[in-house]
């Protein structure tokens, strides 16, 4: 709907500074959840992994880690859905790493930006794949 006197457009400052300080508190939340270094991840690297209810609330809980698709979707669960304490618990630094230049893709912005920014190792190993 086009902006009548009736239905203003918002005003793009106020709107801005909203949507940044939105962004900002979304950043924050997965920033928090980071362990302090990925030698901390020592997640399952083969079997089937069971994730809880708090972060499979929306689909598969059991995941076969022989199966690729199945990797990839507990990681990318996981780095969205997954607590503090869940990360070493689910996550392997070896497996991450190995996953990240094709997992990147399938994480949303914020989620990769903030992975990427606290463990520059990630950023290079898309550099090195590229």
């Amino acid at each position: 709907m086009p902006a009548s006197p009736q239905h203003p457009a918002p005003a793009p400052s106020s709107l801005s500074s909203a949507v940044a300080e939105d962004l900002a508190l979304y950043r924050e939340k997965f920033r928090r959840r980071l362990p302090g270094s990925l030698d901390q991840l020592h997640g399952p690297t083969q079997g089937v992994v069971e994730l809880p209810l708090h972060m499979a609330w929306s689909g598969m809980t059991s995941y076969d880690m022989s199966k690729p698709r199945q990797r990839m979707g507990l990681y990318r669960t996981v780095l969205h859905e997954g607590l503090r304490d869940d990360l070493p618990q689910f996550l392997n630094r070896d497996l991450l790493l190995q996953m990240w230049p094709v997992l990147r893709t399938l994480v949303g912005r914020t989620v990769r930006c903030v992975w990427e920014d606290a463990f520059p190792q990630l950023a290079s190993r898309t550099r090195t794949a590229a």
